[in-house]
């Protein structure tokens, strides 16, 4: 094999591209030889954690991957197949773009989400809805606020352009995010199960497509950067951050569907991570022996000189690789020409089980494609995992040994802090309303719902992750995210059926933080056993580490929810004249972990609320329940900041005033306690003897707290304010943080 005008291969220039010497030796095992320059870029990034998943998949292995409702298993497609009945599926599928967006925040966040949409519609789904979970820094920090606005303008503008709502999500603010920012995307689309796609290659002779933009220079090594730390140097590798071009991506989308419906393709896969590398080698290892023989001379380039290395490695957005028969050819081109989208055949289908790339009349590869992928010859390792020194003395922590300010103090401290106030700031400037299907959008319920047009039926859909909680107890702040993303689309009435995450980490080759992911994994892994909510799919995003530290471990749940009859749904508003009723509450005090706690004392300490998934699944069922039959009017689950932040969020959300009373011999505290399953339900007060003897019947505890009405909040003797005055603060804290009027 000619390897003329390219560099010689030694191990330190495997190393600079991210290989460790054993993986350099089986690299020429594999092929007897010294691998070319292309080859070696092709093994870099298939064997980077990004695409790989070496360091995780054997923990990923222990999850629930099937089951329920799910039509695939994890992993065999590019997205997450749930069954909703009629002959329709949903897809859904959250994928991180992390790094780069901390050096480029504006096309690192909108490639993000244009690459998660592609996962969604290469499955032959249309997408309808995007949510996001984004994790920043200080934010009175400058450069945490362009990142900020750069994000949220990258994620608007994308997904605005696309003409796709962007119904949730959830923002939080942590020093520990500082220079390395989370950015998570997710989207969900529905599709005629007659329609669905496949990413794999089939049938020897059958045509290699490349349809969607033109190749250049952005993005090589996208996931290799994807695979490493940030550091001071970071910023030099702008070049790795992909380009987005949403127009474009709109008339890929639309082509895609079409062919699609029309029965063209034997499969396509999206060349997102790795990009044609990626493409060719997975899909071709779907099947046993099936290969490809692919011409880069036929490849469409942006700009002149392209080398094979740089064609093979690129990332440039709003391009897929598909597969047809020679007789479908000619009209798979008609329907792209109809879209103006470019598609040009660069290859064929091959059962020689080998990847063989030409470029000027050469062989600059010849790879085995199995040897590349994930779930064949990918490497696959369990790193060294080492529990943190620290931790068991912070889960002993008594956090009734801190003195904590009067009541009053306490909510203005909370209802201050910007990781829990109104995101406002953030989701005015998506569209959520586009496409005519939102039902309850941003900050009207605990989750989005969404119409499925054409039916009676729509999905609750919610990302959510209590990093803290994570950061002090991984197994069980996991199976808690877990449980508080049911019990988030629960309360609008869906029936929570599984969840796709988006698993954000340290540097697994340190202890301390394989540690926290794979206690993460068990943890999350027995919560949706526990819930009957399997893992449809995700994605892992190691090397999250600025200069100072890792961040926080986050393993974002993305949650979906199905309504059987969309109109029978609530939101988190208080309705006038109502009861307010408490389910599930025990009388326990529990203030480990609690957001509390962090801001009087500086800790995250102590021991975690208990979960008992038994009493979960009872308020999770009682909620569907209790909303189909009208008796629930409003429901808001109690999370981070407690009772006293859950009616006043249901204060200021439904413009309404709130009396709630506790007990007299209860704990002051217990306002501000963070007990698990837990939710406040408006109830028409004819139906509260009716509610409560229910409930006595199937053991939940259920507390009468008082009623809505008027315009001002009261709890106890310790709060009586306005509620336009609460609602302005929490409206307008993070336009003051951003610095911009409302």
């Amino acid at each position: 094999m000619s390897t003329k005008t390219e560099p010689t291969v030694t191990l330190p220039i495997a190393r600079e591209h991210g290989l460790l010497e054993i993986e350099y030796d089986r690299i020429c095992d594999i092929l007897g030889r010294t691998p070319t320059w292309t080859e070696l870029g092709i093994f870099s990034v298939m064997w980077s954690e990004h695409c790989s998943y070496k360091n995780s998949i054997l923990e990923l292995k222990k999850l629930p991957r099937s089951g329920g409702r799910l039509l695939v298993e994890a992993g065999e497609e590019n997205a997450g197949l749930v069954d909703i009945g009629d002959g329709l599926a949903i897809a859904f599928k959250i994928e991180s773009h992390n790094h780069p967006s901390a050096v480029e925040p504006h096309q690192g966040a909108a490639t993000g989400v244009g690459g998660i949409l592609r996962d969604i519609f290469t499955m032959g789904a249309r997408p309808i809805a995007n949510l996001n979970s984004l994790r920043f820094g200080d934010p009175t920090d400058e450069h945490t606020r362009y990142l900020v606005d750069g994000v949220v303008r990258g994620i608007g503008d994308y997904g605005n352009c696309m003409g796709i709502p962007t119904v949730a999500g959830e923002v939080a603010f942590d020093p520990s995010y500082q220079t390395n920012p989370l950015i998570n995307a997710m989207t969900v689309g529905v599709v005629d199960t007659k329609h669905i796609l496949s990413a794999a290659a089939s049938g020897p002779g059958n045509l290699v497509y490349y349809i969607g933009n033109k190749t250049g220079r952005d993005g090589i090594h996208g996931a290799t950067f994807a695979s490493d730390e940030l550091s001071e140097d970071s910023t030099a590798k702008r070049p790795n951050v992909q380009v987005g071009d949403p127009f474009t991506e709109k008339l890929l989308l639309e082509a895609t569907l079409e062919l699609g419906v029309k029965g063209l393709l034997v499969g396509i896969q999206d060349m997102g991570a790795a990009g044609l590398s990626c493409s060719t080698s997975e899909m071709s290892a779907r099947h046993p022996f099936i290969g490809m023989d692919i011409d880069l001379d036929k490849v469409p380039q942006r700009e002149p000189g392209l080398t094979s290395y740089e064609i093979m490695l690129s990332e440039s957005q709003e391009r897929m690789l598909a597969v047809c028969t020679p007789e479908n050819a000619a009209e798979v081109e008609a329907v792209c020409a109809k879209w103006s989208v470019t598609a040009v055949p660069i290859g064929v289908v091959t059962d020689t089980g080998n990847l063989i790339i030409k470029h000027q009349g050469r062989v600059v590869a010849q790879i085995p494609a199995d040897v590349l992928v994930l779930g064949g010859g990918a490497p696959r390792y369990t790193r060294e995992s080492r529990e943190p020194a620290d931790l068991k003395e912070r889960q002993a922590f008594d956090p009734l040994s801190v003195e904590y300010p009067s009541n009053s103090e306490c909510f203005d401290l909370l209802w201050q802090d910007v990781s829990l106030v109104s995101k406002r700031w953030v989701f005015r400037q998506y569209d959520h309303t586009v496409m005519g299907a939102t039902v309850r959008g941003p900050g009207e319920a605990d989750a989005a719902v969404v119409w499925i047009p054409g039916t009676g039926k729509g999905f609750a859909t919610k990302t959510d992750c209590n990093a803290h909680w994570v950061g002090l107890n991984p197994f069980w702040g996991a199976a808690h995210a877990v449980a508080e993303s049911a019990l988030n689309v629960a309360c609008t009435g869906a029936a929570p059926v599984a969840i796709t995450n988006c698993l954000n980490f340290g540097n697994p080759y340190k202890p301390e933080a394989y540690y926290f992911f794979r206690e993460a994994v068990a943890g999350m892994g027995q919560a949706c056993r526990e819930l009957g909510t399997p893992v449809s799919g995700g994605n892992v995003s190691f090397y999250n580490e600025s200069i100072d530290c890792a961040v926080l471990p986050t393993p974002t749940i993305g949650m979906l929810g199905i309504l059987d009859d969309v109109t029978k749904n609530v939101g988190c508003g208080a309705i006038p004249g109502t009861t307010l009723v408490l389910l599930g509450d025990r009388g326990d005090l529990e203030l480990g972990g609690s957001t509390l706690l962090k801001l009087t004392s500086g800790k995250t300490a102590g021991p975690l609320p208990t979960l008992d998934f038994n009493r979960h699944n009872t308020i999770l069922e009682l909620l569907q329940e209790g909303i189909a039959d009208g008796w629930f009017l409003a429901a808001h689950d109690c999370s981070e900041g407690g009772l006293a932040l859950c009616l006043a969020e249901m204060a200021v959300t439904g413009n309404i005033g709130v009396t709630a009373n506790l007990p007299a011999h209860t704990n002051r505290l217990h306002w501000f306690g963070e007990s698990a399953s837990r939710v406040v339900v408006c109830v028409e007060p004819e139906y509260v003897d009716e509610l409560l003897a229910a409930t006595q019947s199937i053991k939940l505890p259920a507390l009468v707290l008082g009623q809505t009405g008027g315009d001002r909040i009261r709890f106890d003797d310790w709060m009586d304010c306005p509620v336009s005055e609460l609602k302005t603060k929490y409206e307008t804290r993070l336009f003051d943080v951003m610095g911009e009027a409302e």
